[in-house]
């Protein structure tokens, strides 16, 4: 008899986990039997591409990679607009909303994330969480005449959402808390670079305590959102309200199923990513994604972690030691070890991007750090396409260990995060990174690079050329 594997949630984890599982199926000699449902009726999307559809580079659709009858044709029992109510840890089942039970050897729950929104009958307020989200507000943008956007959250998808309408020539107010933009990811220095560019494009941003305490509408439809109260009450135009904010782990089923819940509300996993049922570790249950909790690797408190290369990680993981257990050679283990978080985003021409912990993050940990930052051109300033680049490197001020990285600019970001991330991972220290060699070509980097110059201003030498 094949091994029944189960996989509720068809978002970024529960799809790597299926698609390691397709490449390694003919290892395991009973075979396996995959059974995956979602609530959505598409296969495979990148919600990640979703923001820049919106500012018209590419249709919606385009962002499915792989429909659901893909993976039908591969024996997956791909099921779309199918829900799961309850998992049966008992019985080894899951219960389904049409009252139907899947029985399973191995369960991997993905169940993702959600919105904790105040529910509102106008139209023209949307959460972006997934295809869905885009679809409606592709829709109201193309229905109607949107003169105003109001966006609340000043995270990725907030400022995403916010170059998208800011693009189309509509007039975008974001609202999000103090001090700057992006604080999970970027100290208030580097947010508010990102934040000057942005208004740069017409953008307003709002960044207090106010919150939304009403949203005001004409025949149905949104008009006007008012934050704040009293004295500090406004009222801002809006005709389409974009929720970016309030992202939390989707664990109900989870939870009630026993599964431990940690300090940040995601599921508990040990280092294989088996959940937790009463302190102890499930053979046979797995949890990958945004639903899942996982440990910082800098500060090595629990945190969450919505990020879709962490999921693939976790995904391998998963699949890894499946086929381990399956096929009794636990030579295959393998374990998901710390989080360190890198990031790259494109929000409206400006490219943020970070590693490790913030400024404000370390301290609440008790680690003291050092930190330098530099400017500087990414290839020879007399080479066409140079662009600066803003360079902050933190680190440990004991150790002089690189903990963080952050940057703005117009290119090379990406790469540097991964750079920076092995060398957080290697333990290099400020002066290791000041005295390597690195490459150079004038029409692709510099003699001297940023990163040079930023490890030099966090070791107090100052750079003269």
């Amino acid at each position: 008899m094949p091994k029944e594997v189960v996989i509720v949630g068809g978002g970024i984890g529960g799809v790597y986990v299926l698609r390691n599982l397709i490449a390694k199926r003919d290892n395991v000699e009973e075979g396996l039997h995959i059974t995956l449902i979602k609530r959505e009726k598409s296969g495979w999307v990148s919600v990640c591409g979703l923001p820049f559809a919106l500012r018209g580079w590419y249709e919606i659709d385009k962002t499915e990679i792989n429909k659901p009858q893909f993976f039908l044709d591969q024996g997956v029992d791909f099921r779309t607009e199918t829900e799961a109510t309850r998992f049966n840890l008992a019985e080894n089942s899951v219960t389904l909303k049409s009252g139907e039970e899947l029985n399973y050897d191995l369960l991997v729950i993905s169940t993702g994330r959600k919105q904790s929104v105040r529910e509102t009958e106008l139209d023209g307020v949307y959460t972006f969480n997934n295809e869905d989200d885009a679809k409606k507000i592709e829709a109201a943008l193309a229905s109607r005449e949107v003169k105003n956007a109001f966006i609340r959250g000043r995270g990725i998808i907030g400022l995403q959402s916010a170059a998208a309408f800011a693009a189309r020539g509509i007039k975008t107010t974001v609202l999000g808390g103090p001090p700057s933009l992006l604080p999970s990811s970027l100290d208030p220095d580097m947010g508010d670079l990102v934040k000057e560019r942005m208004e740069q494009t017409g953008i307003r941003f709002i960044l207090d305590r106010r919150e939304i305490t009403e949203i005001k509408g004409k025949d149905g439809w949104a008009r006007s959102v008012v934050i704040g109260e009293k004295e500090e009450r406004e009222e801002i135009p809006a005709d389409i309200v974009i929720i970016g904010k309030w992202m939390i782990p989707e664990v109900d089923l989870a939870k009630d199923a026993g599964i431990e819940i940690g300090e940040t509300g995601g599921v508990v996993t040990d280092r294989a990513m088996r959940v937790k049922r009463g302190r102890r570790s499930m053979s046979n249950v797995y949890a990958v994604g945004d639903c899942v909790e996982v440990v910082d690797g800098i500060t090595h408190r629990p945190k969450l972690n919505q990020l879709a290369s962490t999921a693939v990680v976790q995904s391998k993981v998963v699949v890894d030691n499946m086929i381990s257990d399956i096929m009794g050679q636990p030579s295959l283990y393998s374990s998901c070890e710390y989080c360190l978080s890198p990031i790259a985003a494109d929000v409206g021409g400006i490219i943020m991007g970070s590693v490790g912990v913030t400024t404000e993050t370390a301290e609440r940990a008790g680690i003291k750090t050092v930190s330098g930052k530099a400017t500087k051109l990414t290839k020879a300033r007399y080479f066409p396409g140079a662009k600066p680049l803003t360079l902050k490197l933190i680190f440990d001020a004991y150790t002089k260990k690189i903990i963080g990285a952050q940057m703005v600019g117009e290119a090379t970001v990406a790469e540097r995060v991964n750079e920076l991330a092995v060398a957080i991972y290697a333990g290099i220290t400020a002066e290791e990174l000041r005295n390597m060699e690195r490459c150079y070509d004038p029409s692709l980097a510099l003699l001297i690079d940023v990163t040079i110059d930023a490890a030099e201003a966090a070791m107090g030498i100052t750079a003269v050329y």
